[in-house]
């Protein structure tokens, strides 16, 4: 058996330990979950890619970039794109973790 038939999901791809770094699997989630919740918060405004591009400055491919996983926004950029749609990032524990 090869190593990797024993991945037939995404999931199992995040939970082989043998690939990911606990820090790796947590920056996949992350990416995969803020990227997620982007589109769904500017489907919900009724907004296209290029309206959020008008109202945030970025360009619409960057928007697209984005959307695809192709490209990794930084903190600003993110903040340019979630204003307008009404959100902004918080920093949150964990789960099981002993921090405040």
């Amino acid at each position: 058996m090869r190593d990797y038939e024993h991945i037939k999901t995404f999931a199992d791809y995040l939970a082989d330990e043998a690939r990911n770094t606990p820090t790796e699997r947590e920056e996949i989630r992350l990416d995969v979950e803020l990227t997620g919740r982007l589109i769904e918060a500017r489907e919900a405004r009724g907004m296209t890619q290029r309206d959020l591009a008008e109202a945030s400055g970025l360009k619409q491919p960057a928007i697209a970039r984005i959307e695809s996983h192709r490209s990794v926004p930084r903190v600003d950029t993110l903040l340019k794109l979630l204003v307008p749609l009404g959100y902004t990032l918080k920093i949150v524990p964990l789960e099981g973790s002993d921090r405040l």
